[in-house]
């Protein structure tokens, strides 16, 4: 074997070794993991995701995918002939975009359940329906009615803990009842904020099209890896975070405040982001972590 060949097996070697420690502290542990965006539109980030996610499993680890399914939905409400319509950056959903809505994240569930087991590990689609695991009631947007389109109001994880136990990895759909058995659209990212608290997460990772968090977005420069959640807080009390990202890391700080341990913000067009996340020192996001834990930083 030559020298160059030799170094190569060597650094694989050692890429092993820096994700060791990793694996046996999350072990056993939940990590919700928040899929949509880019990612989910291009097949080979598509792949990566679920290879990710699946030996997230297989070293260990309990995985609960939510997924959303946003630029489908808006693909096939084009095509029944309606205009896709948002407020505040939630979909206003009547009664018939709430038909396609539900139909195509029931698609996008299935095909996510058959890439995991395609790889080899047992995996069952939910929808927040299932179990009764995403109560919620009617969201309204600034006081507007934007159809239905529910605020998540209670968790009953029951569903997942008895998945996982039996050695299935859950894969979540955003959907859920109010007390009357209507169904409603739920926002991707308060779904998988929900269940994350829910199960009392180690870390919720959400994928996004996005490289992390920066303080201006318009300076490069000013990327920020790793900051504490009242640090967050203060970010966007002092107007710093706007547009799709500041609902998303209000989710990240309250996640944080109800048990979750730590919350990554990934861009999901890097292949393999998730793994490089968790197994490596320096990782690649925007990582929120607790208040007491910033001297560990």
């Amino acid at each position: 074997m030559n020298e160059q060949d030799m170094n190569k097996i060597l650094s694989k070697a050692e890429v092993l070794i820096e994700a060791l420690p990793y694996i046996q502290q999350f072990n056993r542990k939940y990590i919700v993991v928040k899929y949509g965006g880019s990612a989910m539109s291009n097949a080979e980030l598509q792949k990566n995701v679920i290879k990710d996610v699946t030996l997230l499993k297989l070293v260990g680890f309990k995985p609960i995918i939510v997924h959303g399914g946003g630029k489908e939905i808006s693909r096939w409400v084009e095509k029944v002939g309606k205009e896709p319509k948002f407020v505040n950056g939630l979909r206003v959903t009547d009664d018939e975009t709430m038909e396609i809505a539900e139909m195509v994240l029931n698609k996008v569930n299935k095909s996510l359940v058959t890439m995991v087991q395609e790889l080899g590990v047992k995996a069952v689609g939910v929808s927040g329906k299932d179990g009764g695991l995403l109560k919620v009631e009617k969201k309204y947007s600034d006081g507007q009615d934007i159809g239905f389109v529910g605020d998540i109001k209670e968790v009953n994880p029951k569903v997942l803990f008895d998945l996982i136990e039996k050695d299935f990895l859950p894969i979540v759909a955003p959907i859920g009842f109010d007390d009357n058995f209507q169904t409603y659209n739920i926002n991707a990212d308060d779904a998988a904020c929900a269940v994350a608290k829910a199960v009392g997460a180690e870390k919720l990772a959400f994928l996004t099209d996005i490289e992390g968090l920066y303080k201006d977005i318009n300076d490069k420069s000013s990327f920020i890896s790793r900051l504490s959640a009242s640090k967050a807080d203060a970010l966007i009390e002092e107007g710093f975070i706007g547009g799709g990202m500041l609902p998303k890391l209000n989710n990240c700080t309250d996640a944080i405040r109800n048990g979750v341990n730590r919350v990554h913000i990934l861009d999901g067009r890097i292949p393999h982001c998730l793994l490089l996340e968790v197994f490596t020192r320096k990782g690649i996001g925007t990582a929120i972590i607790r208040d007491e834990d910033v001297g560990n930083m």
